[in-house]
Formats: C-alpha cells, structure tokens, sequence
C-alpha cells in the first residue's frame, strides 16, 4: 500500500514538473542564449574583448526573462486557452492561474537581478527594458501590430543584452552593420509572431507569406553582414552555409502551411521558424569567428530535442 501511494506521488510530480516545463515553453527557453552570444559575437567581430562570465550571466538571464514571459503569456491567455487550447496547463487546471501570474512576475524579477549582479548596472537596464517589452506584449499588445513589432523587439534587445559584455563599449558604440543585426532578428521574429496569431484557429494564407518574408529578409541580411565585414573564408562559407541552412529548415514547414494554413500545418511552422532562430543567430555568429557560431548551435540540440515532447509553440 505504501509502495502504490509512493508511486503515485512520484506519479504526480513528475506531471506537476511536465505542467511547469510546458508552462515555461522549455524548448524554447534554449533559443534565448543564442540571442546573448549573438550580441557577444557581434562584440568581438569589431575588435573589442568580451567578459565570457558576464556573457554567461546575462544568457541565464534572458532564460529566466523568456521563461518569465511565456508564463505571463498563458497567465494573460487562459480565457482563450480554455477555448482554444484547454490541454494547456492552466485551463487544464495542472497549475493555477494566481500561481502562474506570480510566477512569470519573479521570473522577470529574477531575470533582471542576474543581469544586473552578472554584468553591471547597464546591463541591468537592458534587462528591465527587456522586462518591460515583454509585459507590455503580454498584458496588453498582443494580436496588434504593435505587438507584433513588441515581440520582435523583444528578441532584438536580447541580443542588445549579450553586447553589454563587451569590456569597453557600449552597444551604441557598435559600427551600423552591427547594430542592423538585432534589427533583422527583430523583424524575423515579429513576421513569425504575425504567422502565430490565429494558429489554433484560422491562418491567412498571407500571414504565412509574412513568415516567409521574414526568412528571406534574415537570409539577406546574412548576406549583406558578409559583404560588408568581407570577413575570413572560413567565416563566410560558415555564414552562408548556415544561412542556407536556416532557409531550407524554415522553407519545409512554411511551405505546406503556406499550401493549407490549418493548425495543424501552422503550428508545426511556428515551432520550426522559431527553433531556427538559433540557426540564424549561429549565421551571423560566425562573422565573429567559427567558435562562437558552434557555442550557439550547441543550444539547438536540447532545443530540438524537447520540441519533441512539449509544445514549441
């Protein structure tokens, strides 16, 4: 008897855990470090010394800033969800929502506080303005073109974030091809976000082309970073390479969702344009060095991984 009970606690938490991981989006908690490499990439392409302990607080803040906004995210939503998702685990009554909502609150706390004790006070205002980003779009912008934009300024300013481990420059400082980099990250995003509006209703076959825009704008903006840096041999065939990479792993799954836009192919489509995003990040990464493009992709392997048992999307 007390073996079945002890079973069934164990039982239990492991589904209280499943809830959590779910909650947070864990998956794709591993394509947010990738963003502060990035910026630490885009560092050193110019020159200047990156503090590597700094680069690695600041990645385990934008962990802690995404897992706080995606759970800010279902806490917002779970009207919604109820009818449109209720196998999440806030409508599925896995979690509370009060619980939830204070949770994503700490986390963003939490994100914040480890930027600022990792990195410094400037880091810890990237990281509040990041917080704030993401509260906005999750209380109040989401569904709007504003907040399209909001959550691909989101992930721009998370490469922001990964350039105040720079050891002497500010990201202001940074040359303009450098700064036009979380610009294209920003609005690959908001065109994915875009796609994902509707995905468990009904898509527009446009938003699908929006995403495919996105994609292709990321690939020329690769494209554009290696002419303009004119960067080692090495380093462009890694660019272009992963580049070409990025634009056929998004291409499958944008296609049939371009061909059908029904949950069931969009879905997948979200899930695969954001996981991408690591590659990109790796792509322009590799400008700096093809070292800093594998530390990024090294992300992609438990991401893609855990896609496999929880929701990307």
């Amino acid at each position: 008897m007390g073996g079945s009970e002890g079973t069934t606690r164990e039982s239990g938490s492991r589904g209280k855990l499943a809830a959590y991981a779910a909650l947070v989006r864990v998956p794709n908690l591993f394509s947010a470090p990738p963003d502060v490499l990035l910026g630490g990439a885009l560092v050193a392409a110019t020159g200047r010394a990156v503090s590597i302990p700094a680069l690695a607080g600041l990645a385990v803040a934008s962990v802690l800033l995404y897992a706080g906004g995606t759970t800010l995210n279902d806490y917002f939503d779970a009207v919604i969800d109820a009818r449109e998702r209720p196998e999440r685990p806030i409508p599925s009554g896995a979690i509370p929502r009060r619980t939830a909502g204070v949770l994503g609150a700490a986390l963003l706390l939490g994100g914040v506080l480890v930027a600022l004790g990792t990195a410094g006070p400037r880091a810890g205002l990237f990281a509040a303005a990041l917080a704030a980003v993401i509260a906005l779009y999750d209380g109040v912008l989401k569904g709007t073109p504003a907040g399209f934009l909001a959550m691909g300024s989101a992930r721009g300013l998370d490469v922001l974030l990964g350039t105040v481990a720079g050891t002497t420059a500010a990201a202001a400082a940074l040359p303009a091809w450098a700064l036009a980099i979380p610009v294209v990250v920003a609005l690959y995003i908001a065109a994915v976000t875009y796609m994902a509006d509707n995905e468990a209703t009904t898509t527009e076959r446009g938003a699908v082309a929006a995403a495919a825009a996105g994609v292709l704008l990321a690939v020329l903006g690769v494209l554009a970073a290696v002419v303009t840096l004119g960067p080692s041999l090495v380093r462009i065939v890694s660019a272009v390479g992963l580049a070409g990479g990025f634009l056929v792993w998004t291409g499958r799954a944008l296609g049939p969702a371009y061909a059908t836009p029904r949950p069931d192919t969009v879905g997948p489509a979200v899930g695969t344009c954001i996981l991408a995003l690591v590659v990109l990040d790796a792509a322009f990464a590799a400008l700096a060095g093809v070292g800093w493009a594998l530390a990024v992709l090294v992300f992609l392997l438990p991401a893609v991984g855990l896609s496999r048992l929880f929701n990307v999307s």
